[in-house]
């Protein structure tokens, strides 16, 4: 019989905390704590490393991308604030 084991769970769960707690620790302090949810819009995994896309539900543009460094055994976070979504067709 084979088994599947689903390693990158546990980093999903990192990575998820991670930016949940980002986003709490920069909301306004005036406001009330709002719901949302978090999600991974993209994620890869080579060698030792793992880099993921999240945003979450906030109306606020935001998404973040996480590097899992598998040498050192670091997670950096790089914050992004979405300006624009602009459309540019291809010149026929």
């Amino acid at each position: 019989m084979a088994y599947i084991v689903n390693y990158d769970i546990e980093f999903d769960r990192i990575a998820f905390n991670l930016v949940r707690e980002y986003i709490l620790n920069h909301l306004d302090k005036s406001d009330e704590i709002p719901e949302f949810t978090i999600y991974i819009v993209w994620k890869c995994k080579t060698l030792q490393n793992w880099k993921y896309l999240i945003s979450s539900s906030l109306l606020d543009g935001m998404y973040y991308e996480l590097t899992y460094n598998g040498d050192s055994k670091e997670w950096y976070l790089d914050a992004y604030k979405k300006f624009e979504n602009k459309t540019i067709k291809e010149a026929e």
